[in-house]
């Protein structure tokens, strides 16, 4: 069984070119999956149905659920497609349900109370391109010196998938990456580095997934918030919305897939609004 599960995931790591850290999430999965189970023949719908009861017991969350769910769902697909096993026994799997909930967003006011907080010029970089271009923090992290063109203002990313888009940049972030660049420079030279990537941290250490997620967090203390990258993220949609933007120029920007996906910050802008009409605080 976990022969055919790494298989499965050198497919998806070749043929479907998904990010390492989907790939790895799918490996979490199936294997803890391969534990209830003594082979792949001898699985059938009671089985997977019995596993899903097992994950219910364990009390994880229903997100976490239905990712899961969604793992074995994609590898037995692909392992009927490609003959490991006669049918499909997760083919009438029904998808767990979870409640839609709305992500958490910034306001205006707090956004700028964070791009002034005193920031050096590698942390101004890291919130301007979370927030004016909406970036994903694995995206900001793979961010090469090549993808961003200050002459024409542009981002280019590879998000899920390794889907390509060009994001637009304001001047804002154009001035703040143009008075970066000359600091990355001295610290390539003292480290006498070789890399492409567009940030690097003082001690010349490229930077992770982790910095970012603790400067952001940081950040949020500053608001009284417990933020993400996402968080930023989430905010720069809800505010082009806010701001007249159109539901599919944002999807574009987003770089989803699905434009239904988009569509659930049009639900935020809907609750701000009616939270501020009913004179709620919406900002705590």
């Amino acid at each position: 069984m976990l022969q055919i599960i790494a298989q499965y995931l050198e497919y998806l790591e070749l043929e479907k070119g998904l990010a390492q850290n989907t790939i790895d999430a799918y490996r979490r999965d199936l294997s803890d999956f391969a534990v209830e189970i003594d082979n792949i023949e001898s699985v059938d719908r009671f089985k997977i149905n019995s596993y899903m009861r097992v994950l219910r017991e364990r009390n994880l969350t229903p997100t976490s659920v239905i990712r899961k769910v969604a793992s074995i769902r994609g590898f037995f697909k692909w392992a009927a497609s490609t003959g490991v096993i006669d049918k499909n026994p997760a083919s009438t799997l029904e998808q767990p349900k979870v409640p839609q909930k709305l992500p958490k967003v910034v306001s205006l006011k707090e956004m700028e109370e964070m791009l002034h907080n005193n920031l050096n010029p590698l942390e101004h970089v890291i919130m301007e391109l979370l927030y004016s271009c909406g970036l994903r923090v694995s995206e900001l992290v793979n961010l090469k010196l090549a993808d961003v063109d200050l002459a024409s203002k542009y981002v280019r990313c590879f998000g899920k998938g390794s889907k390509e888009r060009i994001i637009p940049m304001g001047e804002t972030a154009k001035r703040i990456i143009k008075e970066y660049l000359p600091e990355r420079e001295l610290i390539i030279k003292k480290y006498g580095l070789d890399t492409k990537n567009l940030l690097i941290l003082e001690n010349g250490r490229l930077i992770t997934r982790q910095d970012i997620y603790n400067f952001i967090h940081n950040q949020g203390k500053l608001i009284h918030k417990n933020i993400s990258p996402h968080t930023l993220r989430h905010s720069f949609a809800t505010h082009l919305l806010e701001n007249g933007a159109d539901l599919r120029v944002v999807q574009e920007l987003l770089g989803h897939s699905d434009v239904s996906t988009t569509q659930l910050y049009t639900h935020i802008s809907k609750k701000r609004l009616k939270d501020v009409y009913f004179g709620i605080n919406t900002e705590e």
